[in-house]
C-alpha cells in the first residue's frame, strides 16, 4: 500500500481496520479507475472530471443526469464507459409522444396454436439493461418520466400487477440541455431526488477542441477494451459500503445538506432569504456514498471530509428549490451551497 493509503486507514480511529482482502480489493478499483479513464481518454477528450463523477456514481450505485449543451460528447461518454465496463446498454430518446410502456415493457396477449388457449406474456422494454442512457430525458411528459421511479430508487419494475427484478448493476445516466425551453418538461423534484449527481458538462478548452475536431474526423477508433466484469463491478459496489467514516465526516454530510433548509436554525441568510425548500435525507446519503465510492477509487479505505466537499455541489444543486426572489436577483443553487460550505467551515 501507499503511504497515503496507510494514512486513510489509520484515520479510521472508530472502525474496524481493514482486512488484506480489502485492501487488494481497494487497490484494483483503483487500478481500474485508471485503465477506464486511460480507455475513454482514447474515445473521448477532456472531460475527466465528469468521467471521475461517472465511475463515484456507477460505484455508490447511484444514478447521473449530465447537463449540457448539444456536441459535448454526453451520449458518446456513457456509451463507451458501458462498453468499457462489460455492460449491457440501452438508449432510450425521449420524445414528447414517448408513452410509459415504451420504457418499462407491456403485456401482450398470445394465443397457443395447439390449444387454443390464450395467455399474457410480459414484453421487457429498454429498461431492462445494466446502464440505461435517457436521452434529453426532459423532452417527455412527467407521467412518462415518472415510468422510471421505480426502476431507479428499487431496481424492479411492476407491470400488469407483477413485479420484475432488474439485473445488477443498474445504473440510469440521462442528458439533458439546458438552453431549449420549446417543447420541453421541468423533471419534477421526486424524479431529480432520485440522481445522486447533477453533473454538468462545460465546453471543452481550445486546445481539447482541436484535439476532439482531428479524432472525430480522422478514420474510426476501435471500441474500448473492457475492464471489469459484471461479476467485478457487482463485488467492488459492495467493498464501498463497507468503507469507514468517521463522526466528523457524517456530521459534516449531514449539516451540508441541514443547512440548505430556510428553516434551519444553522441556514446561511442567503439559504433563508432565497430557497424555497432545501435537499432532503437523500442528500446526506448521496454526500457519503459518494464520499465513500471517491475514496475508493482513489485507492483509500477511509472516506474524509475533502471527498465529502468535492461532491457537494454535484450532489446538492438539483435539489435546491429556488424562490421568486432568487429569480430576481439572479441567485444561483452553486452561489447558496459556496455560502453553506463556507459556514461549516467558519
Amino acid at each position: 500500500m501507499t503511504e497515503l493509503q496507510h494514512g486513510s486507514v489509520a484515520s479510521a480511529a472508530n472502525s474496524a481496520s481493514p482486512d488484506q482482502d480489502n485492501v487488494a480489493r481497494v487497490e484494483q478499483l483503483a487500478d481500474a479507475r485508471r485503465r477506464i479513464i486511460e480507455q475513454l481518454r482514447t474515445r473521448i477528450v477532456g472531460q475527466d472530471e465528469v468521467i471521475d463523477l461517472l465511475l463515484t456514481a456507477l460505484f455508490a450505485r447511484g444514478h447521473g443526469l449530465l447537463v449540457g449543451v448539444p456536441g459535448l460528447a454526453k451520449t458518446a461518454l456513457i456509451t463507451n464507459l458501458a462498453r468499457a465496463l462489460s455492460l449491457e446498454s440501452n438508449r432510450i430518446q425521449f420524445t414528447p409522444d414517448l408513452m410509459p410502456t415504451d420504457i418499462t415493457g407491456t403485456d401482450v396477449l398470445e394465443q397457443d396454436k395447439r390449444t387454443g388457449e390464450r395467455h399474457f406474456r410480459f414484453v421487457p422494454g429498454p429498461i431492462f439493461t445494466n446502464v440505461l442512457l435517457a436521452d434529453e430525458i426532459n423532452r417527455t411528459p412527467p407521467k412518462t418520466q415518472a415510468a422510471l421511479l421505480q426502476a431507479m430508487e428499487e431496481r424492479q419494475v411492476t407491470a400488469g400487477g407483477r413485479t420484475h427484478p432488474l439485473q445488477s448493476p443498474y445504473l440510469v445516466f440521462a442528458t439533458q440541455n439546458p438552453i431549449e425551453q420549446e417543447g420541453t418538461y421541468s423533471l419534477p423534484e421526486a424524479q431529480l431526488d432520485r440522481f445522486m449527481l447533477q453533473i454538468n458538462v462545460g465546453y471543452p478548452s481550445a486546445s481539447d477542441e482541436v484535439e476532439i475536431v482531428r479524432r472525430t474526423t480522422a478514420p474510426q477508433q476501435a471500441d474500448p477494451t473492457p475492464i471489469l466484469t459484471r461479476e467485478e463491478i457487482i463485488d467492488l459496489q459492495d467493498l464501498v459500503r463497507h468503507v469507514p467514516v468517521a463522526p466528523h465526516v457524517l456530521e459534516h454530510a449531514v449539516q451540508l445538506a441541514r443547512r440548505t433548509r430556510p428553516g434551519d436554525e444553522h441556514a446561511p441568510e442567503i439559504a433563508r432569504r432565497c430557497l424555497a425548500f432545501g435537499a432532503g435525507p437523500r442528500a446526506s446519503q448521496a454526500l457519503v456514498l459518494g464520499a465513500k465510492a471517491r475514496a475508493v477509487l482513489d485507492g483509500r479505505f477511509a472516506a474524509e471530509v475533502e471527498d465529502v466537499e468535492h461532491l457537494a455541489v454535484p450532489v446538492l444543486r438539483h435539489r435546491l428549490v429556488l424562490n421568486f426572489r432568487a429569480e430576481a436577483e439572479g441567485t444561483g443553487t452553486v452561489a447558496i451551497i459556496d455560502a453553506v460550505r463556507e459556514g461549516l467551515a467558519g
